[in-house]
């Protein structure tokens, strides 16, 4: 049978050549049938990221180590007019250490039981993740905007995390069993991952859901979630009478209404709708901008021009909290794509429209780095 892999992306969109080459070598594997990059598509460790599968067998590989990483937002009561970012930023401290609440009546809430990494449930995370308060900048569809009950004088909850160490002891166990190969959906192996994977999935969903409660606490407001959708999955689906399973690595679903698309924390955030029958990108979206550079290039490449002290305040005002330079520097803006070229391609496509742009207003990545680095000083307050 014939595997077909496509690109969804115009031709100004910069697509890295390692991500075609593992793109189309991931089309190659047995029993897949469709592979299809997204614009926002960038190499991985062997698999693309920014990209849906369809495959006869299960690839926990594909899914990776972060099952169930994925973006939730919350409407807060907190006013946008009196949101002061310096002030919210000197509350948010201690978020790294384990909630000191109740995780019991948390687990139950989800339907999961004790596992050996609960003390990082309600914790963001390194890489890219982070917890965003932004405002609504521009709204192109008031009436869909409404209907989510998203009201443009408070401020938005964007949080962005996964699974932790959870997902990534799910992987390593089913790799060192069974390498990369896939799985016979059949098979008790294919069972036993399933139901690790489901597990992790509600895990991550609860995560985001304690980071939110958490910087709500702290920051003395209330919110109300919208949306909360998984971007590392994999899933059954009825294809044209076939039972196949869909995988997604880094892409945001097109079938389960509204998604926030990020860009990094000094571009705007789109809210979309997706549109009809998105079949042709395997019922999904690009999850973000998609990564531009490699982890640990940034430095060399900014340090000369930009200072730590400079990274904390972005070009659209916006303030980020992270005490970790390297990861200062991994995750500045310039490491990323144009959002609003991604975000084109998905229009042009026809896969999805425009209900608000978002403005980033105060970014939270990490306080207190496991090792601080020589040199780096402490953001000053009223840097905002």
């Amino acid at each position: 049978m014939t595997t077909s892999y496509r690109l969804i992306a115009s031709p100004d969109t910069w697509i890295e050549g390692d991500a075609l080459r593992q793109l189309e070598q991931t089309a190659a594997l047995p029993g897949m049938r469709v592979a299809v990059g997204l614009p926002d598509l960038h190499p991985g460790k062997g698999y693309p990221i920014g990209a849906a599968f369809l495959s006869e067998r299960i690839y926990p590989a594909l899914v990776g180590n972060d099952i169930g990483c994925g973006m939730a937002l919350w409407q807060t009561d907190l006013s946008r007019r009196k949101f002061k970012p310096e002030r919210a930023a000197e509350r948010l401290q201690g978020l790294e250490a384990p909630w000191e609440g109740e995780l019991d009546d948390w687990r139950a809430e989800f339907d999961l039981e004790p596992t050996a990494f609960d003390a990082s449930l309600g914790t963001i995370g390194g890489g890219n993740h982070f917890a965003e308060l932004q405002s609504v900048e521009t709204v192109m569809d008031p009436a869909t905007l409404a209907a989510l009950g998203i009201e443009t004088d408070h401020l938005l909850l964007l949080v962005h995390s996964g699974s932790r160490g959870l997902g990534e002891s799910i992987l390593r166990g089913i790799v060192d069993r069974h390498g990369h190969q896939g799985l016979d959906p059949t098979s008790p192996e294919a069972t036993d991952y399933l139901c690790q994977h489901d597990r992790a999935l509600r895990w991550a969903e609860a995560n985001r859901g304690l980071i939110a409660q958490r910087l709500f606490e702290a920051l003395n407001v209330t919110g109300e979630r919208r949306l909360d959708v998984w971007h590392n999955l994999v899933r059954p689906v009825d294809w044209h009478g076939e039972r196949l399973w869909l995988h997604r690595k880094g892409a945001a679903p097109a079938d389960r209404g509204s998604v926030v698309i990020p860009g990094s924390r000094g571009s705007l955030s789109y809210l979309v709708q997706p549109l009809g029958d998105s079949a042709h990108s395997l019922h999904s979206l690009a999850h973000g901008a998609g990564r531009k550079w490699k982890r640990g290039e940034a430095r060399g490449r900014l340090s000369s021009r930009q200072r730590p002290e400079d990274l904390v305040t972005t070009a659209l005002g916006g303030r980020v909290i992270c005490e970790d330079k390297e990861l200062l520097y991994d995750e500045a803006p310039e490491n990323y794509k144009g959002i609003e070229r991604v975000v084109a391609d998905l229009v042009e496509a026809g896969l999805m429209t425009i209900i608000a742009t978002l403005r980033p207003r105060l970014t939270y990545k990490v306080r207190r780095p496991a090792q601080r680095q020589p040199g780096f000083r402490k953001p000053q307050r009223g840097r905002s």
